[in-house]
This record gives C-alpha cells, sequence and structure tokens, in this order.
C-alpha cells in the first residue's frame, strides 16, 4: 500500500531510474516503489496516465513531480538537507558538483541512448550501425575529462562520496552493460568497482531482474585505438 507521507518512483531495471533510487537508498529514505517493464510506455500503457511521457524515473514527493535522474539527486539533498552526500552552495567545489551532475546526463547518458536505441531497441530493420559507431566513439570521447580527474581522486568532489558519483557512475555501469567498459581507462574502472560495490549499490541493482523484458546487452564494436590519439 502506497503511503502519501512518503516519496515514490517508478522505476525500470538498468534504466536512469536507478540513479534516484540508489539515492534514495544511500540516504536512507523511506520511499514506495514501482517497477515497471522496460520501456514502460510500451509494455505499460497505463503508465501514461501517471507520466505522459512514459518515462523512468517518474518521482512524486508530495506536491513535487520530476523525470529528469540527475536532478532527483539533487533535489534529495537539498530537500532533505543530506548534505553528507552533497556540497552546499558556499563550497569551494560546489560548481564542480553541479557539473558533474548535469554533465552525466547531457553528455555522456544522451549519446548511450542512441548506441542502445539503433543497437537494440528498434526492430532489426530499423538498425543503424552508422549511428551505433559515431555515438560509442562520441560517449568515449566525452570521457576525456573524467580519465583525467580520476587520475589522483578516489570521488569526483570533496574527497568524499555525493550524488554526483551516483550520476556519473550510472553512464558508466550502463556503458558497462552496452560492452563499452572494455575502453575505460584504468582509473575509470577502478572507480567504477568501487562505487558499484557500495552496499545500497549492491541491494538496489538487482531490483527488476527477475521480471526483466528487457536489458542492455553487449554489442560487438570493434577496438579504436587511435581515438584519444
Amino acid at each position: 500500500m502506497t503511503s502519501i507521507n512518503k516519496p515514490k518512483l517508478w522505476h525500470c531495471y538498468t534504466s536512469r531510474s536507478l540513479r534516484a533510487l540508489w539515492a534514495l537508498e544511500e540516504m536512507g529514505i523511506e520511499y514506495d516503489l514501482e517497477v515497471l517493464p522496460f520501456p514502460p510506455r510500451m509494455f505499460q500503457r497505463e503508465f501514461l496516465d501517471v507520466n505522459p511521457l512514459g518515462t523512468v524515473p517518474y518521482f512524486v514527493d508530495g506536491d513535487t513531480h520530476m523525470t529528469e535522474s540527475s536532478a532527483i539527486g539533487l533535489y534529495l539533498v537539498e530537500r532533505y538537507q543530506r548534505y553528507d552526500v552533497g556540497l552546499k552552495a558556499d563550497h569551494a567545489e560546489y560548481g564542480d558538483y553541479l557539473n558533474w551532475l548535469f554533465h552525466s546526463d547531457a553528455t555522456l547518458t544522451f549519446p548511450q541512448t542512441l548506441v542502445l536505441r539503433y543497437s537494440q531497441l528498434e526492430p532489426a530493420e530499423r538498425r543503424q550501425p552508422q549511428v551505433v559507431e559515431d555515438y560509442y566513439k562520441w560517449f568515449l570521447a566525452r570521457l576525456k575529462r573524467l580519465n583525467s580527474h580520476l587520475m589522483d581522486r578516489e570521488f569526483l568532489c570533496d574527497k568524499r562520496f555525493t550524488v554526483a558519483d551516483i550520476a556519473i557512475v550510472y553512464a558508466l555501469y550502463l556503458g558497462e552493460g552496452l560492452g563499452l567498459s572494455q575502453f575505460y581507462e584504468p582509473q575509470v574502472q577502478d572507480y567504477l568497482r568501487r562505487m558499484t560495490a557500495r552496499p545500497a549499490f549492491q541491494k538496489v541493482e538487482p531490483i527488476g531482474k527477475e521480471n526483466a523484458l528487457f536489458s542492455p546487452t553487449p554489442y560487438p564494436f570493434e577496438n579504436i585505438p587511435d581515438l584519444f590519439a
């Protein structure tokens, strides 16, 4: 039974809603969860009555309704005053923290969604190998800033775990599911392993797997040794 006092999240296995679910679990916030098949606009049409976009995450907290995965983490920090996993505006690294939060989706997850769509989600006759090739290279090239940033850091900001790590790690996790992690720099691979070993991630990552109608599978990418030349 859904409580009117708890925030509620609609979630699909391996989707961007994992960012919000992981953040809720790290913060120990009680929440209601509804797990949907992916994509819900196709397999659970009544979800369109809840979210006309038909996308996940969909998050409700009182009168607040949200659809953007990285924004939900930031909202939870501010709304629940959980600066143990976030930074205040007067922190010296606050700008960097915000940049990683928005970089995670606008720069990193965006090209992955095109790789996923045109390699796996579209019917066979509509798949586009050229789009897949162009955008997996785009994604890997956009990791340059992260590659450099993690050379001497365990976390992205303030030498501790924040929701910025959640946002970026999800993009790396999705890339791993697509078969792209073979191209990650060693420091990025180590970062991904450390972050996904956290108990909260381990607890929430499998949610919905047993009933999932779809999850990303590795694509046969070819080696691209000159990518960072």
